[in-house]
């Protein structure tokens, strides 16, 4: 198997190498497969960091 990038497919929900779908679908690039497979989660920590962020800067 490919040593990377890996990407996370979100049409099929699945970990992909470079040779995958068209990076539209797609989240990444990954440096290891382990941080693709937990793309999902990541973008929602990410989010909810971020809404943390905007609540405190407008004071709530």
């Amino acid at each position: 198997m490919a040593g990377g990038p890996w990407y996370f497919c979100l049409r099929h929900q699945t970990v992909e190498p470079r040779e995958g779908c068209a990076d539209k679908h797609r989240l990444g690039p990954y440096d290891t497969r382990e941080q693709a497979e937990h793309a999902l989660q990541s973008v929602a920590d990410r989010n909810e960091e971020l809404d943390a962020e905007d609540r405190a800067w407008k004071g709530d």
